[in-house]
């Protein structure tokens, strides 16, 4: 049986993928941005990290209504258990990620939670029945000491909350093991629209036991993170299929420069020694994950041409 030719891209392709990667990048750390401004107001004016997420998870649902009415993707014959497992473990995740952010720099608390694709990668064994090797179980070591070394532990710079964050990563990774899953079954749009419905409703539950009316600002802000958080999504597809994901991927860790920007130009903080090497080690972590699997699927695709043969 003939294999289907792989797809080709162009230069201009790859160039246009770059961009649109670096311009969700910019917008991912203006969500933690947008978190910790209104996290991090002074007295009674911060919001609690619980409403915080039910404005994310509500506005980003208004904002998806009109294209699913326009749509009106297919809800039945969708796997519920994993969508509702999905919507818990991204709903904490995102609201862990949020309180982490009111209270450290953006950069540490971005850092780390971009172990979740090294929390993922460990799911996978149990979950997806997948095999990890040598290569892999170095990473994920290189990564959680770069995570140890950035919370600093046993120094008067120990930051407790980056335990937050890195509960936040841990979620975040299981989410990713139940998107996988989605994914291989259900249209996007379907799983978009789901997350958001069912995670409006989870969230803002949660958010009336610590509800207080935000101020018009904050209003704003809320409205803001949750139209990013979907446009964020959307140009993220757009940059996957305009160039080949193992070349564009390595480009969303960008974000931590963006995060570390926005710290300086809004908050006036510096990144340390410490936080710049623990998040460089959690990116080399990431990266050499992302460099095995790229090799495993070329293996499969070999040997997947041989038996076609």
């Amino acid at each position: 049986m003939r294999q289907p030719a792989a797809r080709s891209y162009s230069g201009r392709d790859t160039g246009i993928a770059i961009a649109l990667m670096l311009l969700a990048c910019a917008l991912v750390a203006a969500t933690t941005l947008i978190a910790k401004m209104l996290g991090s107001s002074s007295g009674t004016d911060a919001l609690h990290p619980l409403q915080v997420s039910a404005g994310r998870f509500v506005f980003a649902l208004a904002a998806l209504l009109p294209l699913t009415a326009w749509l009106r993707p297919p809800l039945s014959g969708g796997n519920w258990r994993n969508h509702i497992l999905r919507v818990l473990f991204g709903w904490a995740g995102i609201t862990c990620l949020f309180a982490a952010s009111s209270v450290m720099r953006l950069a540490d608390a971005t850092a780390i939670s971009f172990l979740n694709p090294i929390v993922a990668m460990m799911l996978s064994i149990p979950l997806l029945r997948e095999r990890v090797g040598p290569w892999r179980w170095a990473a994920a070591a290189i990564a959680f000491a770069g995570a140890a070394i950035l919370s600093e532990p046993g120094t008067d710079a120990f930051q407790p909350i980056a335990l937050v964050a890195l509960t936040a990563a841990f979620f975040m990774g299981s989410e990713a093991i139940l998107i996988k899953k989605l994914a291989d079954t259900e249209p996007p749009l379907r799983i978009l629209f789901i997350n958001n419905l069912i995670g409006a409703c989870l969230a803002t539950t949660a958010a009336s036991f610590v509800w207080r009316m935000p101020a018009p600002d904050q209003w704003v802000l809320l409205a803001v993170l949750g139209v990013t958080m979907v446009t964020v999504q959307a140009i993220f597809i757009q940059a996957m299929r305009r160039g080949e994901a193992s070349f564009v991927m390595p480009f969303f860790y960008t974000t931590l420069i963006f995060a570390g920007l926005y710290d300086y130009l809004v908050f006036d903080e510096r990144p340390t020694a410490a936080g710049i090497v623990g998040a460089v080690l959690i990116v080399a972590g990431a990266l050499t994950i992302a460099w095995r699997e790229r090799i495993q699927r070329r293996r499969w695709t070999v040997r997947g041409k041989k038996a076609a043969g």
